[in-house]
């Protein structure tokens, strides 16, 4: 028991937690003789290697000068961030990932208020400190500061500090052998994280949980085996587990059922390791655990004390999945039922409990609720990738009532880094969406650091707008807040859209005449049904067109029948980019191969009719 620490890692995205857990893996011998089989190792999902982000928490262990080292790896995204509240519980002390050149980020800011209020020790790494424009004395500084707005104890203020480089494999104590080692090179002693790892076991406490009392695990996450079924991954808290144990299941209602413990396992490197027993201490994985979920604990039956619950994140967004039933549908799917749908978010029930399914008065709709648009579009795409086909809607804020029946709404708080000529268009379009403009601090190289409190629902959509208006140049985050009172009308997207007349194939005649109206989504040959949106109208108004309109043929030869059609390329949105385009009388139809937007109501006369109803 002595020679067990259990560390998190927090840190915002894409500051080096995961490349980081790769050199420990490597260093200390955990991935076996033929080192990694690919960067990013402990991102197991595609989608996460993909995106380059965490996803889903990840637990590995290493050995160290006898020692066990338990790690965990959290998502940096605060849509994820259910994963992190729940994974910071098995540990003793967090590693706070901090990039050398940008500091603190919103989402820095979200992880480690959660760690500091749990009571758990930071050890404060600065990462990439082999980048050439890195500020290691300003990076720390406003490390110090965020630790004292978040409310900091002084023992948590106490922190050590290393500097390291999660790429180049190395970790110094002090940050002028910081410099040295990123500038000038280094001898063969210092290029390694045994400064780090040796920090870990001066600073991380062992477990000191009794072995000889009744046992006692609580679940912290869960994941899935086709094989196995349910696995519940916890933290022993007292005595020992041992495989086929019949222990009794406390559920959060206070209800208890009976289990027996079919398979135990550990974790070694980045593998589950089949054990016998388990004691204190210990972050161990089991199956055969019936429907135990987040937060409930396990122990005998001679002594049932649970442990206080495990608090999860509401959800703030919501949106429909609907059965699809587009003129395409069935085409390129291979689940198109409700029963497929309905059974696929119920399977992602048993692991995400962050998510919430609900059946609605239409028995092809399910309405699905999350943290953010980004960890509802990784719900969709994972289902698409899997091959099945449905239609999503506009995503929406969820709404509460105050207890004077007062309506209120879930606000962020936004960080956007923009060049300063593009501050006032950045300004300017936030406020038009409800935006607070909290802080503004123009930064010696000509970047403006805003700070807003803006209404979730006008977020949504910003993110491409933003873009646009920095010139691709803006960096822009933002973060879950609070509720607070609603804030009225705001209209997200300024343009209509073109509406397909009647089904047809695109034509590059047809096209080249309407190209001035709008940008188009498609491009020539491309088959299309009525109703379908086929781009983006210049006005702020709807316009039906028909880009299949081909051109006649006569025997009289013009002076302009042979020009060349010079067509501009359509645009290709991204899942995240069609949600967000997407209005409410609007709907993304997903299949394994395509995304395509369309009108809820597909003809114009059901558009008519049912804008007569609405007004």
């Amino acid at each position: 028991m002595q020679r067990v620490r259990n560390l998190g890692i927090i840190a915002h995205v894409d500051h080096g937690k995961t490349t980081l857990i790769d050199q420990i893996l490597q260093q200390c011998g955990a991935v076996g003789r033929g080192g990694l089989a690919r960067e990013r190792v402990m991102d197991s999902n595609d989608l996460e290697r993909e995106r380059g982000i965490t996803i889903l928490a990840k637990n590995t262990a290493v050995q160290w000068r006898d020692q066990t080292i338990n790690i965990v790896d959290t998502p940096g995204h605060a849509d994820f961030g259910g994963e992190v509240e729940r994974i910071l519980r098995m540990v003793d002390c967090v590693l706070l990932l901090v990039d050398a050149c940008e500091g603190p980020m919103p989402q820095t800011r979200f992880v480690l208020k959660k760690s500091l209020a749990l009571g758990l020790k930071p050890i404060v790494v600065i990462n990439k400190v082999d980048r050439p424009d890195r500020q290691l004395d300003r990076v720390l500084d406003a490390v110090f500061d965020l630790f004292v707005n978040l409310e900091a104890t002084p023992e948590q203020l106490d922190f050590p500090v290393i500097y390291a480089s999660g790429r180049a494999g190395f970790a110094v104590r002090e940050p002028d052998l910081a410099h040295a080692v990123a500038v000038e090179g280094a001898a063969p002693m210092v290029r390694d994280l045994s400064p780090l790892m040796d920090l870990i076991l001066e600073f991380v406490p062992p477990c000191e949980f009794p072995i000889d009392a009744p046992a006692q695990l609580q679940v912290a996450t869960l994941d899935r085996n086709d094989f196995l079924g349910r696995i519940a991954i916890g933290r022993i808290y007292r005595g020992k587990v041992a495989r086929g144990d019949r222990m009794v299941q406390v559920r959060l209602d206070g209800t208890t059922a009976p289990i027996r413990i079919q398979k135990l396992m550990a974790f070694s490197g980045t593998e589950r390791v089949d054990i016998d027993e388990a004691y204190a201490g210990d972050i161990v994985a089991l199956s055969g655990v019936g429907d135990v979920t987040v937060g409930e604990t396990l122990c005998p039956e001679s002594c049932i004390e649970p442990l206080p619950a495990i608090p999860v994140d509401e959800p703030t967004l919501s949106m429909d999945f609907i059965v699809n039933n587009s003129p395409f549908a069935g085409r390129e799917g291979k689940y198109v039922t409700t029963r497929h749908i309905r059974d696929r978010l119920m399977k992602e029930l048993e692991h995400n409990v962050s998510l919430r399914v609900e059946e609605t008065d239409k028995p092809d709709v399910m309405q699905v609720s999350g943290r953010g648009t980004l960890s509802l579009s990784i719900l969709i795409e994972t289902m698409r990738r899997e091959g099945y086909e449905l239609q999503v809607s506009q995503p929406r804020v969820i709404v509460k009532h105050d207890e004077k029946n007062h309506k209120l709404e879930p606000y962020e708080d936004v960080v956007a880094e923009c060049g300063e000529p593009y501050s006032g268009i950045v300004i300017d379009k936030l406020a038009q969406r409800g935006g607070d403009l909290r802080q503004m601090v123009v930064g010696d190289d000509g970047m403006v650091r805003l700070e807003f409190r803006v209404p979730s629902r006008g977020l949504i959509g910003y993110r491409s707008q933003y873009m646009t208006d920095t010139r691709g140049t803006g960096v822009i985050y933002h973060v879950f807040a609070e509720y607070g009172p609603w804030r009225g009308e705001i209209r997200r997207r300024q343009n209509g859209v073109l509406i397909n007349l009647e089904p047809c194939t695109t034509t590059p005649y047809g096209i080249f005449n309407l190209q001035d109206r709008g940008q188009f989504f498609v491009g020539p040959t491309a088959e299309c049904y009525e109703g379908q949106i086929v781009g983006m109208h210049n006005r702020d108004n709807d316009l039906t067109i028909n880009p299949g309109r081909e051109k006649k043929l006569t025997n009289i030869r013009s002076a302009g029948a042979d020009e060349k059609l010079l067509l501009v390329p359509a645009k290709r949105m991204s899942l995240e980019e069609a949600l967000e385009f997407i209005d409410g009388d609007e709907l993304v139809e997903v299949t394994p191969k395509s995304l395509r937007l369309r009108k809820r109501y597909l003809t114009q006369s059901d558009r008519k009719r049912f804008e007569k109803s609405a007004g």
